[in-house]
């Protein structure tokens, strides 16, 4: 396997203050070829424990997860600048999640077929070996919980490499689950991008379950190709909000506010670009800078995001864009970045066309519902969307038109349990949550089984 340059020991620094949370070191190679055969021989004894017996150890799991959360929700804040009330729900969401797969793993099934009467025909789900799940860190357990349960609870072996901005997490999330399973089935690698390529480019891994950049993601595929392991990709989205006329101008942007500046922006589905319609932009545009004035935020993940973020601010203000709110980076400690609404954008700037994934809402405005719609739906990225719409026209429009995985009307989060979606273009493929995973963590296998004899 190919050694690639990597950073030796992981230093994480509160992104509030800039004080020092701790130093992890990175697995060296001869770590990650370890962690990679330790898994392979562990494979099959796992898949042979029953479905329930894995369902099991899965709740005990989830039981731990549960009666720590508030622990680890001090030790997300600290690394990830995440606000200690939403971290500690994002806890108990993987524990949820946990339980959810605990359940559904057992009663998982294959199908039987309708051949010759004198044999039996089946249709096997059987587990696919060792997978390569790699989180990220802006809700380090929620996101990683789905895959690892579904990965665990289906008869893998697993080797999570979380993101080098929450070693802390990952390492203490690993333990708490590892806890109640049998050794080798689940291990935590640290590493940065250079330790997560190893672990997908080697030839004895079997799925890579990837939640991330749109560049890594498009590595790792490459890396697939080659090995020949499955790949579940979510990775960037520039997520379009449509706003069109006949809604409440304040109520749609208290719903745009959401999008924007939730976790400071940092979510997988946060707004990233606005549609107004024409008829409403002067109102709506009030009151969203009014909406992002007032708002407190938590930081960034950590400065180097946050001049990531001000780079295509800063960007679009020198190609004319136009600063209602925010858009200067504050003085003083930590990684903080102001809300901020930007008017008069274009096609041509990055805040437009690639993901910002920080506090900014870059508006254009629209001559009508189509424009609109046809904005929202350009681009390479296939995420999710969301229309604010009096009209039920449009928004039958919207849903079957948009390229996107997921389509919210009149609300930018939210939805029932158990939905799963397929990312588009740039942002992924594959079931990454939902009781689809769980088929996505298996591979199946045709029987036919028939009596001996002439």
């Amino acid at each position: 396997m190919t050694t690639v340059d990597r950073q030796t020991v992981l230093e994480i620094r509160d992104p509030a203050d800039d004080s020092l949370v701790g130093s992890v070191k990175a697995a060296t190679p001869e770590g990650v070829e370890t962690a990679i055969a330790t898994a392979k021989r562990q494979a099959p004894g796992w898949a042979a424990t029953p479905a329930a017996g894995r369902g099991v150890a899965l709740k005990d799991a989830a039981r731990s997860l549960r009666a720590r959360a508030a622990e680890i929700a001090v030790l997300i804040e600290s690394e990830t600048g995440k606000p200690r009330a939403e971290a500690e729900e994002g806890v108990l969401a993987g524990a949820g999640t946990l339980e959810q797969y605990a359940e559904l793993g057992p009663v998982h099934r294959g199908r039987s077929l309708l051949g010759d009467p004198s044999a039996t025909d089946l249709m096997v789900p059987e587990p696919r070996g060792v997978v390569v799940v790699l989180t990220p860190w802006n809700d380090p357990v929620a996101v990683a919980c789905g895959l690892l349960g579904a990965a665990v609870v289906m008869g893998n072996t697993v080797v999570h490499k979380p993101s080098e901005r929450c070693p802390h997490t990952g390492a203490w999330l690993g333990n708490v689950l590892s806890e109640a399973l049998p050794e080798g089935v689940l291990q935590t690698v640290q590493g940065d991008g250079s330790v997560g390529a190893e672990l997908a480019a080697h030839a004895d891994v079997d799925v890579i379950a990837h939640v991330g950049g749109t560049a890594a993601g498009r590595s790792i595929a490459a890396s697939a190709a080659k090995t020949g392991a499955k790949v579940l990709l979510e990775n960037g989205g520039n997520d379009p909000l449509v706003v069109d006329a006949g809604v409440d101008p304040v109520w749609a942007a208290e719903q745009a506010a959401t999008g924007a500046f939730a976790n400071s922006g940092q979510i997988c589905v946060s707004v990233e670009r606005i549609h107004v319609h024409q008829d409403i932009a002067d109102a709506f545009l009030t009151a969203l800078a009014a909406e992002a004035g007032h708002r407190e935020l938590a930081p960034l993940v950590d400065r180097r995001h946050r001049e990531g973020v001000h780079a295509q601010v800063a960007e679009a203000i020198a190609q004319g864009a136009d600063p209602l709110v925010g858009g200067i980076v504050p003085d003083g400690p930590g990684a903080f970045y102001p809300a901020t609404v930007l008017t008069g954008c274009t096609s041509e700037m990055r805040v437009l066309t690639e993901e910002t994934f920080g506090p900014v809402a870059p508006v254009t405005v629209a001559a009508n519902f189509d424009q609109a719609l046809a904005q929202a739906a350009a681009g390479e990225y296939g995420l999710a969307a969301t229309v604010l719409t009096s009209s039920m026209a449009h928004a039958q429009r919207a849903w079957r038109e948009l390229p996107v995985g997921t389509v919210k009307i009149n609300s930018v989060f939210g939805g029932a349990p158990g939905g799963a979606a397929h990312p588009r273009g740039a942002s992924g493929s594959g079931y990454g949550y939902g009781p689809e995973l769980l088929g996505e963590m298996t591979q199946t296998k045709v029987v036919h089984l028939a009596i001996p004899g002439p």
